[in-house]
């Protein structure tokens, strides 16, 4: 399957300031296959170390991390002759070995001849505890996400689609109406079975979305059980484990304001924020700001205390929440709670793709609020998200008012358009949004 990384894999290698790329993301979105796909493509051979399989390789690291010492001992544990240029080398799982990380810093200042790369699915956490230096200014880094909504057409065999879709978001020409309603409804295919690797390839091969069910409640476990394997307290896998289940259920507020007692009644900051902060680090879960001024540079002006979380996979979130997937082709009633939270989930997840890390915005009073702040082409954008074709909001028409944004974008059911001064742009058209739109 095609994934985006493969052109800044690319880009990464053919970069003569290149250092040693670490790659992080949750677990199961395909960083392995992604990695081994490229080096097939791209490099003579490939030295592959995996630091949960090989566990000896830890006794190398901690013998020394030169890699002068090092590559004559992994070219022999690997079987492969390690070339300058031509040999990728893949540490995977490395955060389970600190000194490996710090290795990094001696290829890119002493061997930058040698191409590295470096993943885990637990890497944000496993550097947020690391007792050893990390390496910084010392490597490239990049965040890999399930797949977007344009990856999972191209998996569906939709190509030309995807490209008619690209088409008019660029000419903000609106799409051919039975095309419209073929991408409305691969856009909510989407939202049953997600973006992870594995759960699209068992739909494409077996079109059965029972399968896809049980795969996604397989990753939902195994996701679990890594709360309980990397972190000490039991009492903090208990709180990470209630923190991660309550997502769904602050989706299906009307004030998704991220709120403690919905997770335990009585439930304090102090209690559950090292639970939140382990489950963003494993990027399990993503968590968005509000914006206490519309200012330049809007992260300077996030308050730390009002958030929203979203679950990483469309598909998980459906599966956590026990969704059936006619429920969400026809938007049944009783959804009527969840969908608004679902799509804005949906949207989010396709802008992180797109490279955006966006704010929310609340009024003073806390009666109206914009789903999402982004960074475009120097300005600060408004996106409110709709679940359907019924577009009416106040809050867009007071955000607009008050701060006069050069334009602003609203996501819905409607086909592309321009009136008024936004931009409308159907949700199965989220991923053309990009910071060079």
């Amino acid at each position: 399957m095609y994934r985006k990384i493969f052109d800044y894999l690319k880009k990464w290698k053919a970069d003569a300031y290149r250092k040693p790329l670490m790659i992080q993301g949750a677990r199961q979105v395909g960083k392995t296959y992604a990695i081994l796909q490229f080096a097939k493509e791209e490099y003579d051979n490939v030295a592959y170390f995996n630091f949960q399989t090989t566990t000896a390789l830890n006794e190398t690291f901690a013998e020394d991390i030169t890699p002068a010492y090092l590559i004559p001992i992994l070219s022999h544990i690997s079987g492969q002759t390690i070339t300058k240029g031509r040999t990728l080398i893949v540490f995977d799982e490395i955060q389970l070995c600190e000194r490996a990380v710090t290795s990094l810093k001696y290829f890119c200042e002493d061997a930058p001849e040698y191409h590295v790369i470096a993943a885990g699915s637990l890497l944000g956490v496993a550097l947020n505890r690391s007792r050893f230096s990390f390496p910084v200014g010392k490597v490239d880094r990049y965040t890999m996400y399930p797949m977007d909504f344009e990856e999972f057409l191209l998996a569906m065999g939709e190509a030309d689609l995807a490209q008619r879709i690209r088409f008019c978001f660029s000419g903000n020409t609106p799409m051919p109406s039975a095309l419209h309603t073929a991408a409305l409804r691969l856009y909510r295919q989407y939202l049953v079975i997600g973006g992870m690797p594995e759960t699209v390839a068992r739909f494409v091969e077996t079109q059965d979305y029972v399968q896809v069910r049980h795969v996604q409640d397989t990753v939902l476990m195994d996701y679990l059980d890594d709360m309980s394997k990397y972190q000490e307290s039991s009492n903090e896998i208990k709180k990470t484990r209630l923190t991660f289940s309550t997502v769904s259920v602050q989706l299906s507020k009307k004030n998704k304001r991220f709120q403690y007692k919905m997770i335990k009644t009585g439930a304090r900051a102090a209690e559950y924020e090292n639970a939140i902060e382990w489950l963003v680090c494993a990027n399990l879960i993503s968590r968005v700001y509000r914006a206490e001024q519309i200012k330049k540079p809007l992260e300077n002006y996030k308050d730390i205390d009002d958030f929203k979380i979203y679950l990483s996979d469309m598909g998980l979130l459906c599966a956590q929440k026990d969704i059936r997937p006619q429920d969400v082709f026809f938007m049944e009633e009783k959804l009527a709670d969840f969908k608004g939270g679902m799509t804005e989930n949906y949207v989010l997840t396709q802008l992180l793709c797109g490279g955006f890390q966006p704010l929310f915005w609340r009024n003073d009073k806390g009666t109206r609020e914009v789903d999402f702040l982004i960074r475009l082409n120097g300005s600060i954008i408004p996106v409110e998200v709709k679940s359907g074709e019924n577009v009416a909001s106040d809050s867009l028409g007071e955000y607009t008012k008050q701060f006069a944004p050069a334009f602003s974008i609203r996501v819905s059911e409607k086909n592309f358009g321009f009136e008024n001064g936004i931009r409308s742009v159907p949700l199965y058209a989220v991923f053309c949004i990009c910071p060079e739109a």
